[in-house]
């Protein structure tokens, strides 16, 4: 029997779990050509949420259509241009020779080599003509806008980790260039996302960056305990097998509501049940969880500094003045200037979210581990 729960791959209809709010926001933000910046932690369900936003936007309006890309391994401008042109064509047309036309009208003293997979449309391999590209990028950066108009079309493109392109070189000139030229489409807009919380707010908050308020701001929230609980058990109903609210609720607890170990920890209690869950299966599931990845933990804790190391001992133990007197003589952290360097450092690690005042360890099932295995055989404090 399929495993009812699915975690680490985008979720589809049958494994996607409220966001009604959110998909309301975005169908409308879609709907009017509305730019979106959607910010939340990895591993939260971005993906899952924009692609299936995207596919009941596009059943509300036929003259809609989506591009995707993902630009968490793009390096440098010029594989940007690539992966942009090339997932434009991919919706250009369905038919070979189609698209061959499009992409020679739209790119011909680009493209010294296009080459396509069996299934073209998921598979196109294109190499720019850097130079010429580099010289003037006009044409890739309007493709889409060109494309729209020509075929009557509305066009979204959907841009994963967009605060990848702050690694670029010459980050602000590149992103001088993307303002200049999407600012002025009428039958193209931008989904932007990512997992950097402070990366991209820079990028799109601060007044002095090209994307200074280039579109509509959401914040993905954890799924709530409740809509948690009725997913799991209705997922354990569908498959002959039961589970209680409490066992349930357990699950949403043991994982803070984090959607993918949410899904994972429901997916190992499920297949450790035969017919029903018990909280005995759940705690032994969870455990099995924090004991797999333990060795990951270890090597990622190694890597860290002790400051680093303290400075999340005491987030754990809910310290909420950090920069005490008492916190940094206590905790070993070092002087009060030492406070945001380390923070600074554990929020680029993605290891802390900084939301305010308030900061936490992002990942439960390492702060667990941390918890119970680490800080009690290294106990310092």
């Amino acid at each position: 029997m399929e495993t009812p729960f699915v975690f680490g791959k985008l979720a589809n209809e049958h494994n996607f779990t409220d966001r009604k709010e959110e998909t309301k926001q975005l169908i409308e933000n879609f709907n009017s050509l509305a730019n979106t910046i959607l910010i939340s932690p990895r591993r939260w369900g971005k993906s899952s949420l924009v692609q299936k936003v995207s596919r009941e936007a596009e059943a509300i309006k036929k003259d809609l259509r989506f591009c995707f890309l993902d630009v968490y391994n793009v390096k440098t401008e010029e594989q940007f241009y690539q992966h942009l042109a090339a997932e434009v064509l991919k919706i250009s047309a369905t038919k070979m020779e189609n698209l061959l036309e499009y992409a020679g009208k739209f790119m011909g003293r680009f493209l010294p080599k296009l080459s396509f997979s069996p299934d073209y449309q998921n598979d196109i391999s294109l190499s720019l003509d850097w130079k010429e590209v580099k010289k003037q990028p006009d044409d890739i950066l309007n493709m889409a806008e060109k494309l729209a108009s020509e075929k009557g079309w509305k066009i979204i493109i959907c841009i994963d980790e967009f605060q990848n392109i702050s690694t670029f070189e010459d980050p602000l000139a590149f992103q001088k260039k993307l303002r200049s030229h999407w600012q002025k489409h009428q039958n193209v807009a931008y989904c932007l996302y990512g997992s950097k919380r402070h990366m991209l707010l820079d990028v799109f908050t601060n007044p002095s960056m090209p994307f200074y308020k280039f579109g509509n701001l959401m914040f993905l929230e954890k799924i709530k305990r409740d809509d948690w609980i009725s997913f799991i058990c209705q997922r354990f109903d569908e498959t002959k097998k039961q589970i209680d609210k409490k066992s349930a609720g357990l699950i949403a607890d043991l994982t803070e509501c984090h959607p993918y170990y949410v899904q994972q920890l429901a997916q190992q209690s499920w297949l450790r049940s035969v017919k029903k869950c018990s909280r005995d299966i759940v705690i032994e599931a969870h455990q099995g969880i924090i004991n797999q990845l333990s060795m990951f933990f270890q090597m990622k804790t190694d890597e860290l500094a002790n400051s680093q190391i303290n400075f999340l001992k005491a987030i754990i133990d809910g310290v909420e003045q950090l920069s005490s007197k008492e916190t940094l003589r206590n905790y070993d952290i070092g002087t009060s200037a030492n406070v945001l360097k380390v923070r600074k450092a554990l929020e680029n690690k993605e290891i802390i979210d900084v939301v305010g005042a308030k900061i936490s360890v992002l990942d439960p099932m390492y702060k667990n581990w941390l918890v119970n295995n680490y800080f009690q055989k290294n106990k310092q404090f």
